[in-house]
């Protein structure tokens, strides 16, 4: 690649004009070589446009350096341009839809096709507000306020959960319909797992009423919630709900924005998730007594007189009333409709813990194997990425990890999954195909693939796969850690992706930094976008990599807690400059690291920026609890502050959350999708038996295609201003200016 990131890409008319087009100051007075430290001063001063003195940098000014930074620019306004082109088009084409549907009957479907517009519109609109205030917006809301609530008092639960979804999504920053999609989604989970082909039957009416194509035929692969239920006991949740008593984060007296979640309040959420078991009609299937009105009357009476009685403040203790509660409810069970006790567990349980907060849940034994995956960064499987292949309705083998049992067993991507232990695969979700391949390490399975028409036979043995976390820019061979570091080896530029914080995050992270420092490193873009967050242990030792001395995170909660800070000496990125990108998916572990390196930007402590948009606003701390041998419970406790005190969580009606970045920089939602697919195109390779990277004849995706003008606008604004920061560390003295000028 050529000294600045857009040099292939560039067009020379666009930055003659820009060149030709400014008004010069009066050089004589500002030196045109501190042009590039004002981009780089105003861009940390979260300037509104911190490239305008690019645009001031006259045509003839013979700095080559200059002028290869204006080109950039130029490049970088082509993608700025792009993007508002694009928006003023979806718009016009949104707003010709909705007008379409608006004239039309208002039935529930196009009420809710009408809102999904809406939500594009507001998504695209630069002021979101105005778009919630046009009159025929109000009037839509209204109406499909009053369908929704029309929708579920007739048992439609999809498509009332889809119409309040919606709402939600329109007015989620002060959570007005928060409980209505809790509510939905909670019944919708039961009928999920409880009455799958029910489930499958609703979504394929859903389908065909909107004028799409039917779901593939159900397949019941893995979809048994008796085998989900196993393992479950009353133990575990009464450990679970005591235990959520004494420590959750609402009990923690430091936070004014909560109020303490009582034992009665979590009481009463599990009693009313059980009446919401009770009466939905769509579980007689799995439970036929759900059909005897007269014993579903029984038992909702005696749950109705237990909300009741929890309504009531008495001198009862918290494990007094939990006792009293579960075993009324157990033994009102027995005598009325008879389902099964670990089904009455499982739901009673998790309706205690959704009083709670969004992150607090008991993690059941069916869903350790997924939960030690995001936490540990590591599974039980045989090592292949796949993905739902819509055309053949079949599971599609993205690429087999290099190293695991698929890829030495000789599985290639392109391959599809037909059958699972001789079971018909064909229709399963990816969930089902997750959970059914993946098992304890040293355990076989049968895989029956097809490829090119032919069916094989693979028979593969589960070991501990391993997820990296840590990527670079290219990929150049099979391991784990070959990639080429550099998204501009010319100007000394590294490019590292971290999309998770595992526990061998750090040791990937400086083994990669020392690959970089042995080629030149000079500056680094580190990408946290979409990382969700992982270990604190593993932010904090990141950030350290980054901020030699001083607080990282704090934290707020239910018990003192230490700050965390750096150890001297090991910064080893303190002496480059950076720029952070953030959007709005980076969350938790990824805001810590991004908030300390912002705090100590604007200190003056680091030479760093941050890039993109507002992050997600996680910033909760959850411990786990064993409660036995295939149980756990995760529970909020604290929750984390930035160096300064700031809070980074987001509360309902908060105006301010997360982080910030320094140069704010949007990106269309097709625009992301786009990007992501390029990258996600560019990291698959094709790997033979010896690990080896082989060639195809699918033509590979080049990651620089993510440079070209629109295609990740925040990754070209990051390293523009990368540029920048090293011609201004390389500016000329006066001394040599005129030297060189002379010659």
């Amino acid at each position: 690649m050529q000294n600045g990131c857009f040099r292939r890409l560039a067009r020379p008319a666009i930055a003659l004009s820009v060149g030709l087009m400014a008004t010069a100051p009066a050089w004589g007075q500002l030196d045109v070589n501190d042009t590039p430290s004002r981009v780089w001063d105003l861009a940390r001063a979260a300037s509104d446009d911190p490239f305008a003195p690019l645009a001031d940098v006259p045509a003839d000014v013979g700095d080559r350096r200059l002028l290869s930074l204006v080109e950039s620019r130029a490049e970088l306004a082509a993608s700025e341009a792009s993007r508002e082109e694009m928006r003023a088009e979806m718009i016009g084409e949104t707003r010709t839809e909705l007008d379409e549907l608006l004239a039309e009957e208002p039935t529930p479907t196009k009420l809710s096709e009408a809102l999904r517009a809406v939500i594009t519109l507001h998504t695209l609109a630069t002021d979101k507000d105005a778009v919630l205030a046009e009159p025929l917006i109000l009037d839509l809301i209204a109406k499909a306020e009053k369908a929704a609530g029309t929708a579920e008092r007739e048992q439609d639960w999809l498509g009332a959960n889809e119409l309040f979804y919606r709402l939600h999504l329109l007015f989620e920053d002060d959570g007005r319909y928060k409980t209505d999609v809790q509510r939905l989604t909670k019944r919708l989970a039961m009928i999920r797992l409880y009455t799958p082909e029910r489930f499958w039957e609703m979504r394929n009416e859903r389908l065909v009423e909107q004028g799409k194509d039917p779901l593939p035929e159900f397949n019941d692969l893995g979809e048994d919630f008796r085998d989900k239920l196993d393992g479950i006991s009353a133990r575990s949740v009464v450990q679970a709900t005591l235990r959520a008593a004494q420590a959750h984060v609402s009990r923690a007296p430091v936070l004014d924005k909560t109020d303490p979640v009582t034992m009665r309040e979590m009481l009463a959420g599990a009693t009313r998730a059980l009446r919401t078991m009770v009466t939905t009609s769509d579980l007689a299937e799995a439970f036929p007594t759900l059909e005897d009105r007269s014993r579903v009357d029984r038992f909702v009476r005696t749950l109705d007189s237990l909300l009741a009685g929890l309504a009531t403040p008495d001198a009862r203790t918290d494990q007094d009333l939990l006792q009293e509660v579960l075993g009324g409810i157990l033994d009102a069970n027995r005598e009325s409709v008879g389902i099964p006790t670990d089904a009455i567990l499982h739901e009673f349980g998790t309706g205690a813990m959704g009083e709670l907060d969004d992150y607090s849940a008991i993690i059941w034994p069916d869903e350790m194997r997924r939960f030690e995956r995001l936490t540990e960064g590591r599974f039980q499987g045989v090592g292949i990425q796949i993905q739902y292949d819509d055309e053949t309705q079949m599971i599609k083998v993205v690429t087999p990890l290099p190293g695991t049992p698929a890829q030495i067993a000789g599985i290639v991507p392109g391959d599809f999954i037909k059958k699972i232990e001789g079971n018909m695969a064909v229709g399963i979700g990816l969930g089902q195909a997750v959970d059914l391949i993946t098992g304890p390490a040293g355990t076989k399975v049968d895989l029956t693939i097809e490829r090119e028409g032919e069916e094989l036979e693979f028979t593969l043995k589960r070991a501990n796969i391993a997820l990296p976390s840590v990527k670079g820019w290219e990929r150049t061979g099979a391991g784990d850690m070959d990639w080429d570091w550099f998204i501009d080896r010319d100007s000394g530029i590294g490019y590292i992706r971290l999309s998770g914080f595992q526990e061998d995050s750090t040791e990937d992270m400086l083994e990669a930094i020392e690959q970089m420092r042995d080629q030149g490193l000079e500056a680094l873009v580190f990408d946290l976008r979409f990382n969700p967050g992982g270990l604190l242990t593993q932010a904090v030792s990141i950030a350290n990599l980054f901020i030699d001395r001083g607080t990282i995170v704090a934290t707020r909660g239910t018990t003192p807690q230490q700050p965390e800070r750096a150890r001297r000496g090991r910064a080893v990125l303190a002496d480059i400059p950076v720029a952070v990108l953030i959007n709005e998916g980076s969350a938790s572990a990824s805001e810590i690291v991004s908030g300390a390196i912002r705090h100590y930007a604007d200190q003056g402590k680091l030479d760093a920026v941050v890039v993109g948009t507002r992050s997600f606003g996680k910033g909760s701390v959850q411990n786990v609890w064993r409660l036995d041998a295939s149980s756990r419970v995760k529970l909020t406790t604290h929750y984390y502050t930035m160096p300064d005190g700031t809070l980074i969580h987001k509360f309902e009606g908060a105006g301010r959350w997360g982080v910030d970045p320094h140069v704010s920089v949007e990106m269309l939602p097709e625009q992301v999708a786009d990007s992501l697919e390029i990258r996600r195109d560019a990291d698959v390779f094709a790997i033979d038996a010896d690990g080896n990277l082989v060639d195809t004849d699918e033509p590979k995706v080049d990651p620089d295609k993510l440079l070209e003008p629109g295609a990740d606008i925040q990754l070209q604004a990051a390293l523009l201003l990368l540029e920048v920061k090293l011609a201004s560390d390389k500016a000329p003295t006066p001394e040599r200016t005129e030297v060189r000028n002379q010659r």
